[in-house]
């Protein structure tokens, strides 16, 4: 009996290829969201276009967004890879949700939803083969609390036969309502006009001429153009209506004209407003009912608590193992200064790490208000975003180099300065200067990405400002944490030795690595600015250095009761003129110092999408290396992991394909990369292979073994052949 049973099922299988639809790919599953890539027809005839459709299936408490995501969130974006002169045409949006958070309106999806797009298939597709269509989706799948960019592989085979199609039997009903339905130009004159704070929408004609339009409500396409979570009022007449809508903070500055769906009792239509006066014949037959919010958000249904815990806890963590990165050195050598001159007196240590930590919560939480602000006006930023300005760099090489003079003895804060200077210098010791000394932890920890800050940072950056906050000040409070934990312990400081003339040498000592610090952010001006500006800034910080040792000569002469003032006006001038030199360099016109790739590791080339497209069609892997001159993490894997002689050996045996995206300047794209990701900041490195739908992320510290036994993975898995050429 079990014989024949196969038999029937062999012989029953023979026959399945001559009648099968279009045989979609995988299922691919996050926690939050399942996706398929499904077909309207079973098949698609030579010539035609064919409808296929990104499906969702999205968990409850969670939500994705239209093309205007409203006041948070981000649309979902498709990249295709497609055989060649085969094209995807754009996302057919079907209705969104508005879906109300709190002061917040967002223009989204949820349970389930289909995304339409048009492939237009070549007139010479053979009947009887298929077309591998691929596409990689990136969904901002959000709840209540945060928002995770999920990205996902996604394929579909679709066979090409001669003949009209028959819907798919499970998705072709859905797929074809929506396109039926989805928004359409109509023959609507539409105008928008501000006065008084209000932007008066008014559209005439077509459809909505002698028809009450009941409910409506206008959908911008652009963000921030109308306030999304304002109500909006209107009126109908005999040849349309008027919406009074609350201008965004990007209305002014949009281009008009404005364009958006408009939905009503009568259908969906896409209009164009130009501006202009008022359309005759919108209003005075009566007022419309309010357009009822669609769905109430996350906010009835609000996810667990679980993603803002696991952000905060990764963020305490990191924070910790920030104290170990290189880029904090320096600022390790002030700590180990304080910390030894107020070892034996209690209440001088307990005064100092509070104030310690208040100096670096206050930092966080101003750098991560800034880098929260600039997202939410639509700029590209990430973790360290202000080395990225040249000024800051210059600035803060200055700096470094002001702090080594003063640790060499140079010159003192707080000593004698009453006169050279002004009150607020001569209070600089004590609980202000270990404040002053938690600011510059902050800044200067900026370049480097411990272990765990970039799933919390990048979790942050999506959540709501309030909790994106609170995930900054716990990063924060694992910076401060050992300084703080020593200082309120009597027993471990009583361990230390008492003052005493090893003092001196430990600060001498430690001003050294303020140096260091100083030459490695000189180094980085010039990969930003070129040699000509780095020479403007060696001017500025010899003008320093002397403005530190006539400053330090002043007060060395006013305390012995000598002439001081002159020595003191000079070194005030000195100080001026250091300024003046950096102001020049930093506005100089840059002249970078080559494009060619940090490190001296295997043969690079720029990042792109498309490089690593192609040398996935051509059945080589890709590292990528997300990198940037001031990310000291970044430096020391590019001089040891990845530029060992085994990981050159792994690269030609796994003829791997090098790129490299520097981040040391500004760039949008390597940005939003990163946030595709979940990462904010530097450094990352993503292995793809072929065949593989998802790139593998390898560790921020990178080893030499780590490296070689991913490149050597890479060559255990099958390759996709290389795409023919066309």
């Amino acid at each position: 009996m079990t014989r024949l049973l196969k038999l029937f099922l062999l012989v029953a299988l023979l026959f399945v290829p001559t009648t099968v639809a279009a045989q979609d790919g995988r299922v691919q599953r996050t926690e939050r969201i399942a996706a398929e890539l499904v077909a309207m027809s079973q098949w698609a005839a030579p010539g035609s276009t064919a409808i296929v459709a990104v499906r969702q299936d999205i968990e409850p408490g969670w939500h994705t967004y239209w093309r205007n995501p409203g006041d948070s969130g981000g649309a979902t974006t498709l990249t295709w890879t497609l055989p060649a002169r085969v094209t995807a045409g754009d996302i057919v949006w079907p209705l969104p949700q508005r879906q109300r958070l709190g002061p917040l309106m967002n223009y989204g999806y949820s349970g389930e939803v289909y995304l339409p797009v048009p492939i237009a298939v070549p007139a010479d597709a053979a009947p009887g083969s298929t077309l591998p269509l691929r596409v990689r989706a990136l969904f901002f799948v959000c709840s209540a609390e945060m928002c995770v960019p999920d990205e996902l592989a996604l394929s579909l085979d679709l066979p090409i036969r001669t003949g009209a199609a028959p819907p798919d039997a499970r998705h072709g009903g859905a797929i074809q309502r929506i396109v039926e339905t989805a928004p359409r130009p109509a023959d609507i004159s539409t105008r928008i006009t501000l006065q008084g704070g209000v932007a008066t929408l008014t559209a005439a004609g077509g459809p909505l001429a002698g028809q009450n339009p009941g409910p409506s409500y206008f959908f911008a396409f652009e963000p921030r153009v109308i306030d999304h979570a304002a109500p909006q009022s209107g009126r109908y007449g005999p040849r349309g209506l008027t919406l009074a809508l609350t201008p965004g903070a990007g209305f002014a500055s949009a281009e008009t004209p404005i364009r958006g769906v408009l939905v009503t009792r009568l259908g969906a239509f896409e209009v164009s407003a130009e501006a202009g006066p008022p359309l005759a014949g919108t209003g005075g037959s009566g007022d419309l009912p309010p357009a009822p919010d669609e769905a109430p958000g996350d906010a009835a249904a609000p996810a667990p608590a679980g993603g803002f815990l696991q952000a905060a806890l990764f963020a305490l963590f990191g924070g910790l193992i920030l104290n170990l990165m290189p880029c904090v050195f320096p600022i390790l050598a002030m700590k180990a200064a304080a910390l030894a001159g107020a070892a034996h007196d209690a209440p001088r240590a307990r005064r100092d790490g509070l104030a310690f930590l208040a100096g670096v919560l206050t930092t966080f939480l101003l750098l991560a208000g800034v880098l929260l602000a600039l997202r939410a006006a639509g700029q590209a930023a990430g973790w360290g975003f202000q080395l990225q300005s040249p000024a800051v760099i210059a600035g803060l090489a200055l700096l470094m180099l002001a702090v080594g003079l003063n640790l060499s003895g140079v010159f003192h804060v707080g000593a004698g300065l009453q006169g050279v200077g002004s009150g607020p210098l001569a209070r600089l010791n004590g609980a202000a200067a270990a404040f002053l000394t938690g600011v510059l932890a902050v800044v200067v920890a900026a370049p480097c990405t411990a272990p765990f800050m970039a799933v919390a940072l990048g979790s942050a950056l999506l959540m709501p400002w309030p909790l994106a906050l609170l995930v900054f000040l716990m990063l924060g409070l694992g910076l401060a944490l050992p300084y703080v934990l020593v200082s309120l312990t009597p027993g471990l400081l009583s361990r230390l030795p008492r003052p005493g003339p090893w003092m001196e040498r430990l600060k001498g000592l430690l001003a050294f690595p303020m140096y260091g610090a100083a030459l490695w952010l000189a180094w980085v001006f010039s990969r930003q600015a070129g040699g000509d500006a780095l020479g403007l800034l060696f001017i500025a910080g010899l003008l320093l250095a002397l403005a530190g040792w006539l400053l330090g000569l002043a007060q060395a002469e006013r305390a012995l009761d000598r002439r001081w003032r002159l020595t003191a006006v000079a070194g005030l001038a000195a100080l001026a003129l250091a300024g003046a030199g950096a102001v020049m360099a930093v506005r100089l016109p840059a002249s970078p110092a080559g494009a060619d790739a940090p490190g001296s590791g295997p043969a690079s080339a720029p990042w792109s999408p498309a490089k690593v497209e192609a040398a996935l069609a051509q059945g080589r892997p890709v590292l990528v290396n997300f990198t940037a001159d001031w990310c000291v993490t970044c430096k020391i894997n590019e001089a040891g992991a990845l530029t060992s002689a085994r990981t050159m050996e792994a690269f030609r045996a796994a003829d791997a394909v090098y790129l490299v995206g520097d981040w040391t300047l500004r760039d949008d794209a390597i940005t939003a990369e990163l946030k595709r990701h979940g990462r904010s900041g530097v450094p990352l490195y993503l292995l793809y292979a072929p065949g593989e739908p998802e790139p593998r992320i390898l560790p921020q510290l990178l080893t030499e073994g780590v490296v070689v036994e991913a490149l050597e993975e890479t060559l255990s898995r099958p390759t996709l052949p290389a795409a023919a050429a066309p």
